[in-house]
């Protein structure tokens, strides 16, 4: 049980990191939801925005980091 308590606490210490680089940074550095597969519509008084590929690309990065982080606590 304490290996989930050391994860539950990494994971938030991320989420606080990520959320205060978010508030400092008005937009996403490397061209973050602007990538070629994020879909866009806009009509006269309406935008439909889709972040497929930025989906795509931070859940690998995410999903890498986690498995990183859970092999390394297994240690």
């Amino acid at each position: 049980m304490s290996e989930i308590g050391k994860v539950l606490i990494i994971v938030g210490i991320f989420v606080v990191v990520l959320g205060f680089l978010l508030i400092l940074f008005e937009k996403l550095p490397l061209g973050l939801g602007k990538l070629p597969g994020d879909i866009t519509i806009k009509k006269d008084g309406f935008t439909f925005y889709f972040p497929l590929a930025t989906s795509l690309v931070l859940s690998i990065v995410l999903s890498l980091l986690l498995t990183l982080l859970l092999n390394f606590l297994k240690r």
